[in-house]
């Protein structure tokens, strides 16, 4: 794959094969952020499980201390007084029935996180084609299917994300922007990487954390020394 010259240059700060400590790691890669826009930069954790057994599925959520630097626009399926109790919380849109039609037929999908009261699972299960391969669907695990409403989203707003394994069995989480400063990115990668740690499965053997990797949008990925993290 070609680079760009400044992909490559950014690059030549990084040494090969190198494993950094979290301090060193967060300060080259807040350095090869150089886009023009404010980059994200994310983390991918590398796991030994074996997402293809369900004892080695790892899926959960953390409230990261400094956010993630986005506005995160959320919709609840409520009715009656949890419905006007998340518009009160300041949910960015509220519904039942009625949007099944708007997100299938007309691809409405001007939301990032969907939080649904477990009554209203029946209907957000027809959307299940739909969410699911967008990482969509609400699940108690992830506190997004809950009575309360008002904490779901009052958390969301304050910065949690969710994590949960890929295909690969990767974990990729945002953890802010490169104009956070190193100690903001620094506090939420402790947080998720604690929290990811916590929730190792038991039937996972061996090392649990294979490798980890920090990186901005547009700039090289940072390896982490992961025996330094568990």
């Amino acid at each position: 794959m070609k680079r760009g010259k400044k992909y490559v240059e950014a690059a030549k700060a990084i040494e090969r094969g190198n494993l950094y400590d979290v301090a060193e790691a967060v300060s080259l890669v807040k350095k090869t952020a150089i886009a023009k826009f404010d980059e994200t930069i994310e983390a991918h954790i590398r796991t030994g499980c074996d997402g293809r057994h369900a004892d080695q599925q790892i899926r959960g959520a953390v409230v990261l201390p400094h956010g993630t630097g986005k506005k995160i626009r959320i919709l609840v399926f409520a009715k009656d007084a949890k419905a006007e109790e998340a518009k009160a919380a300041g949910a960015d849109y509220v519904g039942g029935d009625e949007l099944i039609p708007k997100i299938q037929k007309e691809n409405w999908f001007e939301f990032d996180v969907v939080v649904a009261t477990p009554d209203m699972m029946g209907v957000v299960g027809r959307l299940g084609r739909v969410l699911g391969p967008k990482g969509l669907m609400p699940n108690p695990k992830a506190g997004t299917v809950t009575m309360d409403v008002t904490k779901a989203i009052q958390d969301i707003k304050a910065g949690k994300i969710e994590y949960r394994l890929d295909k690969t069995n990767i974990i990729h989480v945002p953890l802010g922007k490169a104009s956070f400063t190193e100690e903001q990115i620094t506090d939420n990668f402790q947080t998720l990487i604690e929290a990811v740690i916590k929730a190792r499965p038991a039937a996972v053997k061996g090392q649990f954390l294979k490798s980890v990797t920090l990186s901005s949008t547009m700039g090289p990925g940072v390896k982490i020394n992961p025996m330094k993290l568990a």
